[in-house]
C-alpha cells in the first residue's frame, strides 16, 4: 500500500500539472494566433507591401497572444501588465526579424509569387517563433519564483 500512494503522489506533483495546463494553453492560443496572422497577412497583403502587412499583423497578433497567455497559459504570474507586454516587445522584435527575412527571401526567389504562397512560407514561421516564444515567455517572463 505504502509504495501505491509513494508512486500516486510523485505522478500528482503540482509542478507537472502547471506545465501540462501552460502547455495545452499555449498550444491552443499558439494555433488560433498563428491563424489570425496568417490570415491577417494575407488580407493587408492585397493592399501593402509584404514587409509592412508582416509587420501590422505581427504587432496585432502579438499584444493579443500576450493578453491571452498572461490571462491562460501563466494565470496566478505576478508579473504587471505592462512588464509583460514589454518583455513580449523584444519577442515581436525577433519574431518580426524572423518571418520578415522569410518573406524577403521568397520574394526574391519568387517575385511573383501571390499573397497565398507567402503566407504558406510564413506560416512556419509563425510556428518557430511561437515555440521560441513559449520558451522565453515560461523561463523569464512569467518564471514563477519558489
Amino acid at each position: 500500500m505504502r509504495r501505491l500512494s509513494a508512486r500516486r503522489n510523485a505522478s500528482d506533483r503540482p509542478g507537472r500539472t502547471v506545465l501540462t495546463r501552460e502547455v495545452f494553453w499555449f498550444v491552443v492560443i499558439g494555433v488560433a494566433s498563428t491563424v489570425a496572422q496568417a490570415l491577417l497577412y494575407w488580407v493587408l497583403r492585397h493592399w501593402s507591401p509584404p514587409v509592412l502587412a508582416n509587420f501590422a499583423s505581427l504587432l496585432v497578433v502579438t499584444v493579443l497572444n500576450t493578453e491571452a497567455n498572461r490571462r491562460l497559459t501563466f494565470r496566478g504570474s505576478a508579473v504587471p501588465v505592462l512588464q509583460a507586454h514589454l518583455a513580449a516587445g523584444g519577442l515581436f522584435v525577433l519574431a518580426y526579424l524572423v518571418t520578415s527575412g522569410a518573406v524577403l527571401l521568397f520574394r526574391h526567389y519568387r517575385p511573383a509569387a501571390s499573397p497565398a504562397a507567402e503566407t504558406l512560407v510564413l506560416a512556419p514561421g509563425f510556428a518557430l517563433v511561437t515555440v521560441v516564444r513559449f520558451t522565453v515567455l515560461r523561463m523569464v517572463v512569467f518564471r514563477r519564483r519558489r
